[in-house]
């Protein structure tokens, strides 16, 4: 296969369905050479099949690809850690890493439980942030020892819920904004080395969504939509774009936004929490009102 990834090493996170399969299979049929990672759990996280990963590496082999699977659980380190060697020692190298596995265990906050707290931020935040540390840590390597910047691409998978809010995803939410936060971060951290880092907050029906969206919107919202993007940033073309975070879906891509200043007030000396009555509700009704899910100004504002 040739494209604009051919004979980049790719690895992407959670590629036995969904999302991270159709990255997978774009990723392959652009030329790249790719570490099909997924432990094939429930939405939930609980259970585990190891053929998920291995059926996708089946495909990309049918068309005439290469790829591998792993079955490691990447929000253990030692497991990041192996997922990342095992792309060096198969392919040589490391160019790509798309940290895309996840997990949904929705509560409001009123009824959330410990258990699902933890597992969606384990998998979610700690399961984005462990392939980084090891693709970072040999991405630094290379480039100390070459000389010259790599031009290597993490791509991470925010969500809108995460950026934009929605009820009951307090958990997912907090774990998907701090991603978005971690991609503006290490963005600083590695274009030091030739390393882009980006985000993608998808709109896609996939099993996590399933019960989130109308089954009528399951062909304009494919994952196969969202894919094009991810291999973009993901190729050589997208040097100089960088600790960006882009909505996409259904066909649009948009870049999101995040928080800036807006209207402020100032004093040399001491405020008086008193005096903030007078102060605080004309500072909020100058501000711009939070966005809806769809990340817009709430209509009549």
């Amino acid at each position: 296969m040739s494209g604009i990834c051919e004979g980049r090493v790719a690895i992407v996170t959670g590629a036995g369905r969904g999302l991270g399969r159709a990255h997978a299979l774009e990723l392959a049929r652009q030329g790249a050479h790719v570490v099909v990672n997924d432990l094939g759990g429930a939405t939930d996280g609980t259970g585990s099949d190891a053929g998920a990963a291995q059926l996708v590496v089946e495909e990309i082999l049918a068309a005439g690809g290469k790829a591998v699977a792993n079955t490691d659980d990447v929000a253990d380190w030692a497991g990041a850690r192996r997922l990342v060697e095992q792309a060096v020692s198969e392919f040589g190298g490391l160019d790509v890493l798309v940290n895309n596995a996840g997990i949904l265990r929705d509560q409001t906050i009123a009824s959330m439980t410990e258990e699902n707290w933890d597992a969606v931020i384990r998998v979610h935040l700690r399961g984005t942030a462990g392939p980084t540390r090891f693709a970072a840590e040999y991405w630094r390597a290379r480039a100390k020892g070459s000389g010259r910047p790599l031009g290597a691409r993490l791509i991470n998978t925010t969500s809108a819920s995460g950026i934009y809010g929605n009820f009951g995803q307090s958990n997912y939410g907090a774990a998907k904004a701090g991603i978005a936060a971690f991609t503006v971060i290490t963005a600083l951290e590695l274009g030091r080395y030739g390393v882009t880092v980006n985000a993608v907050a998808p709109a896609a029906f996939t099993r996590l969504t399933e019960n989130l969206m109308p089954a009528e919107h399951a062909a304009a919202l494919a994952p196969e939509h969202v894919s094009p993007l991810v291999v973009w940033l993901a190729s050589a073309e997208s040097d100089g774009v960088t600790g960006r975070v882009f909505d996409v879906g259904g066909g649009r891509i948009g870049v999101a936004e995040g928080w800036r200043l807006g209207p402020e007030v100032t004093r040399q000396d001491l405020w008086d929490a008193a005096e903030l009555g007078r102060v605080i509700p004309d500072l909020v009704a100058k501000a711009a009102p939070n966005v809806d899910m769809l990340g817009r100004t709430p209509a009549g504002d």
